[in-house]
């Protein structure tokens, strides 16, 4: 800001040198300064500075790698992240699947085992009923031996049951809830990743380095920049426009740049006209001191001429 405030006082100070040296009959031709809008790149995170990959005064393409922080901690968060899932998935797959087939062969085993005992309680039934009939046992004889084949039966039925069942895969509410619980370890590994890319950061845009503001080793907070890029696209010039000749300027109006160096005269369009005035001692609106009221005006040049320009440079402005 304190910058800014110089450059506006420049800009005051060439408006009114200006003024009182061009008459309104005189050529429009007004004195202004180049202005850059930096691009300042930051980590969200913090960290030592262990890479910087660019130097000032570089010029470099959109991608290029700028500076890496020490990664230690996000990358053991991704490997935690990554084992997570794994868990996760195992035990998904292990849910939708039966038992294995050890424990299958278990169970098959101990339904033979009661199948042959239930052969064995009704060949016993059917002897105990033919000598109850002849009279050679008791009723209650008859009856015991009828309550263990009933008896024999319900078990092969429960072990067939349990074969059936092991045979499946687990309920479905278990298997959502695996489901549920992969989706949130991969939705972690997603944030692990992301924090660790965080740590690496690329240039956003083509440009200039303007500036770097830490060296390698530096502990740089969360958020600081690390590095000031100027983009050609973000140069503009800023001049200021006497009130009485304000009114016939619009927007997308081109002018034309001329400065100490320029090889050529430079195309620009208007991208900015301020709606308040500015003038630099208080004075009262009347006819006579209208005329020191100036309006500040902003044109931006094309990418490959900004490029040329450098902020704070002095330039002239033709209508």
């Amino acid at each position: 800001m304190r910058k800014y405030g110089k450059l506006r006082q420049l800009g005051l100070l060439f408006a009114a040198a200006g003024l009182a040296g061009c008459s309104h009959e005189s050529a429009q031709i007004y004195q202004g300064y180049a202005e850059g809008e930096f691009v300042r790149v930051a980590a969200p995170y913090a960290g030592s500075l262990t890479t910087l990959n660019v130097q000032r005064g570089a010029q470099i393409e959109a991608g290029t790698p700028l500076f890496a922080l020490e990664q230690d901690n996000e990358k053991a968060a991704r490997d935690e992240a990554t084992q997570g899932l794994k868990r996760t998935e195992a035990q998904l797959e292990n849910l939708k699947k039966g038992k294995r087939p050890a424990e299958l062969d278990a169970i098959v085993a101990q339904r033979e085992q009661a199948r042959a005992a239930m052969k064995l309680s009704e060949d016993d039934f059917a002897r105990d009923e033919k000598l109850a009939k002849a009279g050679f046992i008791s009723s209650q004889k008859l009856d015991a031996g009828r309550t263990a084949l009933k008896r024999d039966r319900e078990h092969l039925k429960e072990l067939e049951a349990q074969l059936a069942t092991a045979k499946l895969a687990a309920r479905a509410d278990e298997i959502h809830a695996a489901e549920a619980a992969v989706a949130a370890s991969r939705a972690t590994l997603i944030r692990a990743d992301w924090s660790l890319a965080q740590k690496s950061v690329a240039a956003p845009v083509a440009g200039l380095v303007q500036d770097t503001l830490y060296v390698q080793g530096e502990w740089v907070p969360a958020g600081s920049p690390v590095v000031s890029l100027l983009p050609p696209q973000n140069i503009k010039v800023r001049f200021f426009v006497p009130e009485t000749r304000i009114g016939a300027l619009k927007t997308g109006q081109a002018v034309t740049l001329s400065c100490d160096g320029c090889a050529a005269p430079i195309s620009a369009a208007i991208s900015y006209i301020s709606p308040q005035a500015e003038y630099t001692p208080p004075v009262i609106y009347s006819r006579e001191n209208r005329g020191k009221l100036v309006f500040l005006v902003e044109a931006r040049p094309a990418s490959i001429n900004a490029a040329k320009l450098r902020p704070g440079q002095p330039m002239d402005v033709r209508l």
